[in-house]
């Protein structure tokens, strides 16, 4: 797999949920291309295991995306160790438990907007000025086919990536013509950590969402990471402010 997108040798990622799932699938994608990578996840997971597989290309911060002190600190750490951030991988984010807007409580609906959207403004706000001095930059979002169409979660969760589909097109559509190349990505069923509770007992939940989804299976993480590689090259800088779903055909429904 290493160096078949030479363009990405020696950029320097920063990657949201990076300890497992999704975001720790880009990291390793990312690593296998000759990128530097940093990670940031509240959970160590597999980060310490890239750290010792990728000693002189990764690194890592472990702390709470909503808390702005930290990830500052996170992000000086990165240029510390790689220098300025040329790619941000906005993937962190937590479910809702498909909670209908009565069984959402306030605090509910707040965690998962600090956690899913606010988190996002902040890092992108922070990350952005660097890139813009550049004069080039890609930033990919983590949205979800819950963006698009309901019923991928809860009342919070889909509201949430709504949001983030909308916060992907204006901050594109802003600055484009500034070198910064902006794309979201929506998964339909990938079978990660967070998705775990549909695959309990005898995983009723998991066959249901398989037989509902088109080509009949879940997919990995890695085929998630395999698109965010080809999202980064220059190759796809005439893709901007697209969401580009990988969903097994869910939306075709």
């Amino acid at each position: 797999m290493k160096n078949r997108y030479r363009d990405l040798i020696e950029q320097v990622v920063f990657v949201t949920g990076a300890a497992s799932g999704i975001g720790q699938a880009q990291a390793k994608a990312f690593l296998e291309q000759g990128a530097f990578v940093f990670g940031f996840d509240q959970q160590l997971g597999k980060m310490e295991e890239m750290s010792v597989q990728y000693s002189e290309t990764f690194a890592y911060f472990l702390g709470n995306i909503t808390e702005k002190k930290l990830v500052m600190k996170a992000i000086e750490q990165c240029h510390h160790k790689f220098g300025s951030i040329t790619v941000l991988l906005n993937t962190a984010g937590i479910l809702d438990d498909y909670h209908p807007l009565l069984e959402t409580e306030e605090a509910l609906w707040d965690q998962i907007f600090n956690s899913n959207v606010k988190s996002m403004y902040q890092l992108t706000r922070l990350v952005l000025p660097e890139m813009l001095e550049q004069k080039s930059g890609t930033i990919i979002n983590m949205a979800s086919i819950a963006g698009i169409v309901a019923g991928g979660g809860g009342i919070a969760y889909t509201s949430a990536k709504h949001a983030i589909i909308g916060f992907t097109k204006q901050l594109a559509l802003d600055y484009a013509a500034q070198g910064i190349r902006v794309k979201g990505i929506a998964p339909g069923a990938i079978q990660t950590p967070m998705n775990a509770a549909d695959f309990a007992g005898k995983g009723e939940m998991a066959e249901w969402v398989a037989n509902e989804t088109p080509v009949k299976r879940w997919a990995q993480p890695e085929e998630v990471a395999e698109l965010t590689l080809f999202l980064a090259t220059p190759q796809a800088s005439y893709i901007q402010g697209a969401i580009v779903p990988i969903d097994g055909g869910w939306l075709l429904k």
